[in-house]
């Protein structure tokens, strides 16, 4: 499959959405991906399901309806989405989200929620999960279905990027094996925004296929379960990083989970540590030219070392 990025034009509606970006928390870029790669990921997408990897978690008990399932580090076993996560116009949106030369993968998430999927995700801060320290992080979450709320779309609570608390991660589902790492961290819990949900001013986007959500490691957000009777939820969320971040060490992150650590037999990273990895791919480094309206790609940089785990 040839699907290589071409140069982006930064049209207004892009540059709109990225300062909506870094002032609200998150904003939405409309048909950015063209319907090859939606075709592509599709598949792609089926393939896992059909074949979980052994780092998947079904977070629907069993003998419930619908099936929410999550599943990361897809680009290590799958040819397609490693050129996704290479090739597809987003990385080239990082870069100039971020303002950052250089651009690494941290990790892809498959969330599907299947018709009538009761399970919800908590509302949650994501960089609290993560083993990393820096400004320079941006998360891009990609439906492969027309989303609503009714589908279990995304709600982001405007501003909280900006608030200087970071609480402790919330699991997904009772029984996935994280509940007990995250503890390990000993921070705050989550208020309940739920319970005062009016008082909060929420973010919320209808999307199609081709359209993308860009969002802050630290805004608030979560998702209903999908209530249709006949409409999919079938979404990746792809993390991109820049220059300034580095390892942190400290406990209770989500790469402590054994299944985790299973799929990266690589890494090797103390605290402070650029993520110089094969675990952590640099996909390209650009010339962020802020003047124009094009950013141009400047070089192409692409990890030679290839991981055994490829099918």
């Amino acid at each position: 499959m040839d699907l290589q990025s071409d140069p982006i034009e930064v049209s207004d509606e892009t540059e709109s959405a990225i300062r909506e970006y870094h002032k609200n928390g998150a904003s939405v870029i409309r048909g950015i991906l063209d319907q090859k790669w939606i075709s592509t990921m599709r598949e792609a997408i089926q393939r896992v399901l059909d074949h979980p990897g052994s780092a998947s978690v079904e977070y629907t008990p069993k003998g419930e309806e619908g099936r929410y399932y999550g599943d990361f580090f897809l680009w290590r076993r799958d040819p397609d989405f490693e050129e996704f996560m290479r090739h597809s116009p987003l990385p080239a949106i990082a870069a100039k989200v971020l303002k950052s030369n250089s651009i690494r993968f941290f990790y892809d998430q498959l969330l599907v929620k299947e018709p009538l999927t009761k399970e919800k995700t908590p509302f949650h801060q994501d960089l609290p999960y993560w083993p990393l320290k820096g400004e320079d992080i941006l998360s891009i979450w990609v439906p492969f279905d027309r989303v609503g709320l009714q589908q279990g779309g995304v709600r982001f609570l405007k501003g909280s990027h900006h608030w200087k608390q970071r609480y402790a991660p919330t699991a997904f589902g009772k029984d996935s094996g994280f509940a007990e790492i995250y503890a390990k961290m000993g921070w705050e819990p989550l208020p309940d925004f739920e319970k005062n949900d009016n008082t909060y001013y929420w973010l919320n986007w209808e999307t199609e296929p081709g359209d993308v959500i860009l969002f802050h490691p630290l805004v608030i957000h979560g998702s209903g379960g999908n209530q249709s009777s006949n409409q999919r939820r079938r979404a990746l969320a792809m993390r991109f990083l820049g220059d300034d971040v580095v390892w942190d060490s400290r406990p209770g992150t989500f790469i402590e989970k054994e299944t985790i650590q299973e799929i990266l037999p690589e890494l090797n990273l103390k605290d402070g540590d650029q993520l110089e990895s094969p675990c952590f791919p640099l996909i390209r480094t650009f010339s962020i030219q802020p003047e124009t309206e094009i950013m141009k790609q400047n070089s192409f940089q692409e990890n030679s070392i290839r991981n055994s785990s490829h099918e």
